[in-house]
């Protein structure tokens, strides 16, 4: 396993507003045009981008924080990654500050781009 993506990212939008994109199947799939499932609780289930990416909530503190456990479809079996979320209000704004951890060596560099562009720059256009 490597060690840990550390992002921190400045929005033009409310922290509700952010969580409920992150939190809720159908916001979900509106910010990244790919299929969505994801259930409101923790411990719920949830399936983004179509399926290439499966987990759990594990804890959801709303409008705040937001931690999932998550594998993509292509990792070993049993490999999981814990993603979380904080949401700080800055002004008009929002700081989302993500740490994810427990990713396959090798994945880094992937991920961490990935995150920029599957989720912060649709984001930005999709909660302006």
């Amino acid at each position: 396993m490597s060690d840990r993506i550390h992002q921190e990212v400045n929005i033009d939008t409310t922290p509700e507003r952010i969580y409920r994109a992150l939190t809720d199947g159908a916001a979900f799939t509106a910010f990244t045009s790919a299929e969505a499932e994801i259930t409101g609780d923790a411990g719920g289930g949830i399936s983004l981008f179509s399926g290439g990416i499966t987990g759990r909530n594990i804890e959801l503190l709303p409008n705040q924080r937001i931690v999932q456990a998550w594998r993509a479809k292509n990792w070993p079996p049993g490999v999981y990654s814990i993603v979380k979320f904080e949401l700080v209000a800055q002004g008009a704004g929002t700081r989302v500050v993500l740490d994810q951890t427990g990713f396959p060596e090798g994945d880094r560099e992937h991920l961490d781009h990935g995150w920029h562009r599957m989720y912060w720059d649709p984001l930005k256009k999709y909660l302006p």
